[in-house]
């Protein structure tokens, strides 16, 4: 949508520059107007790479969007139009991207598009399963208890993705500290050594040989080790982005001993949560699958959760396909089960994601508490390794002397 360069003059007398998105110039001249206002100038932005946005990866982040959700709830529920909201909101945002977003979604709301209909032309914003919810809380006349669902959702998915998070990152932090220490005892504290054995002219044990030889080699060979672990890097992300590569890394995932665990019940909680909210916002149940399949985070879940999909419209019980998948448990499908044949899937879905949600709090702490020692021992281990490298020889030469 086109931007234009606006120049006011407010009834207070204030003098103000700014942007404004509208389809076309008349569009964006009506739109100062209504706000009373004397318009001095109003051009269109030229279109140019510098004056494009770029944003790498999302660009709205997940603590932003919530808020976004629980305020636009609030102002509904107050009695506020969704036009005034979404203007409130564009002005109150911190998110450079989302308030964009807004004042487009401003624009196409003074033309008469539909709320839902407007963020779907948002989907780097705004995902699936926000504008299906809301086209649904449209049509059903509940926006208000849609929006307030969307909020709490975010923040329960925000919340668990948050604990798996810190629970990765220690180990990953103490592997990375562990790689630093090795390279620099390698490259600056091994080498002092290597003139001093070659002078005693003694038989070295073999893990100093070890030693010494990869020492030898990250000093003089480094940039092999550098395109060698680049060419790694490069080749590992080319393959997750394959269809098989996502697949079998997601498997491994679910496959690695201890966090395969915790990934596998973080993944149930969000396939649970998402599918008790679209459920209970009467959004269709193969088109709430199909949300469910696309936002799962998993390509081995997706997967499943696709087969489900397929079962359901052969008329088949939704729990029954999901009975012979191994990543959930019985505990999951029977809760389904009881869901479909009561008429209260989405209350059973939603004790399932809370049971999950909990048990991956649980889980957390108990990793902490356990992984601490664990990765402490594991430095230990590996630097003293190299230590004792060095000290062994010394030791053996100064038995023979005594």
């Amino acid at each position: 949508m086109p931007q234009f360069e606006y120049q006011i003059k407010t009834a207070s007398g204030k003098q103000l520059k700014g942007k404004l998105s509208a389809v076309d110039k008349s569009t964006a001249m009506e739109e100062l107007r209504k706000r009373g206002v004397t318009v001095f100038s109003l051009k269109e932005q030229s279109n140019t790479i510098l004056s494009k946005d770029i944003y790498i990866g999302n660009p709205v982040k997940n603590v932003q969007f919530i808020i976004y959700c629980r305020q636009f709830a609030t102002l509904i529920r107050a009695g506020v139009t969704i036009v005034d909201a979404t203007v409130i909101l564009s002005e109150q945002t911190d998110s450079k991207a989302l308030r964009k977003a807004l004042q487009e979604i401003h624009a196409s709301l003074l033309r008469g598009v539909p709320y839902s209909q407007a963020v779907q032309d948002h989907k780097k914003i705004f995902p699936s399963m926000f504008v299906s919810m809301i086209r649904a809380g449209e049509e059903s006349g509940n926006l208000e208890g849609t929006l307030e669902r969307l909020a709490q959702f975010f923040e329960k998915q925000y919340k668990t993705k948050e604990k798996v998070k810190s629970a990765l990152m220690y180990p990953i932090t103490v592997g990375v500290l562990a790689i630093a220490a090795v390279v620099y005892l390698l490259w600056a504290i091994v080498p002092q050594f290597v003139q001093m054995f070659a002078s005693m002219n003694a038989e070295l044990p073999a893990v100093t040989k070890i030693v010494l030889a990869l020492s030898s080699s990250i000093q003089h060979q480094w940039y092999f080790w550098f395109a060698g672990i680049l060419l790694l890097i490069i080749g590992f992300q080319v393959y997750k982005r394959t269809e098989n590569g996502a697949y079998w890394i997601d498997y491994a995932k679910l496959k690695v001993p201890v966090f395969g665990k915790l990934i596998q019940k973080s993944a149930i909680a969000q396939f649970t949560r998402t599918f008790s909210s679209l459920y209970a916002s009467s959004v269709p149940v193969l088109q709430s699958l199909a949300i469910v399949e696309d936002v799962a985070g998993n390509k081995v879940i997706a997967g499943f959760i696709h087969s489900a999909g397929d079962s359901l419209r052969q008329g088949n019980p939704l729990s029954e396909p999901l009975k012979k998948a191994w990543v959930f448990p019985p505990l999951v499908t029977q809760m389904i089960a009881i869901g479909e044949e009561t008429g209260a899937l989405d209350q059973m879905l939603e004790k399932v994601a809370d049971f999950y949600e909990m048990d991956v709090d649980n889980t957390v702490d108990r990793l902490k508490s356990l992984i601490e020692p664990l990765l402490i021992v594991f430095l230990a281990a590996v630097v003293g390794t190299i230590v004792a490298a060095i000290m062994l020889p010394m030791f053996s030469i100064y038995s023979q002397m005594g």
